[in-house]
């Protein structure tokens, strides 16, 4: 879901204080594409702060989300994952092995204005998620015929 502070590409003048933790746990995610959950951020963060616990690592990722640091894909079908990419993009994710990947087209923003049209809502934005077979999973189902 893109909100409108998301959309600026700016990580909205937060609330929050940027803690060492936070700092890590963005610093880690922002090093990989792979959209994680928070347990997979969790055994990231872990290399680096030892003796952080698991609820402190999903509870700093669920606030930073609420205040625009991160996103929180909320993929159907699957357990929440994050992306320290914060700036409007689509994802797509593998109906097969479950892999999200970032998806390289403009978003729509004429389907939050027809929303708002057809509607008495205010839209704060949207979500589409495209479904596929990854290429890794191609290749293996090729193999196997």
């Amino acid at each position: 879901m893109f909100r409108r502070a998301r959309q600026t590409g700016q990580a909205t003048e937060s609330r929050i204080q940027l803690t060492r933790q936070r700092r890590v746990i963005l610093e880690e995610l922002a090093k990989v594409t792979s959209h994680p959950t928070a347990a997979q951020v969790y055994e990231m963060v872990r290399s680096r702060l030892p003796r952080i616990g698991v609820a402190t690592v999903y509870r700093n990722l669920e606030l930073m989300a609420r205040n625009g640091l991160l996103l929180k894909l909320e993929i159907s079908g699957g357990r929440n994952r994050f992306d320290a990419t914060t700036t409007p993009h689509y994802h797509i994710r593998c109906s097969s092995c479950g892999k999200v990947d970032d998806l390289d087209i403009p978003v729509d923003e004429t389907l939050e204005a027809g929303a708002a049209q057809g509607t008495n809502y205010s839209i704060l934005g949207h979500t589409v998620e495209f479904r596929g077979i990854c290429p890794d999973c191609r290749r293996k189902e090729k193999t196997l015929q």
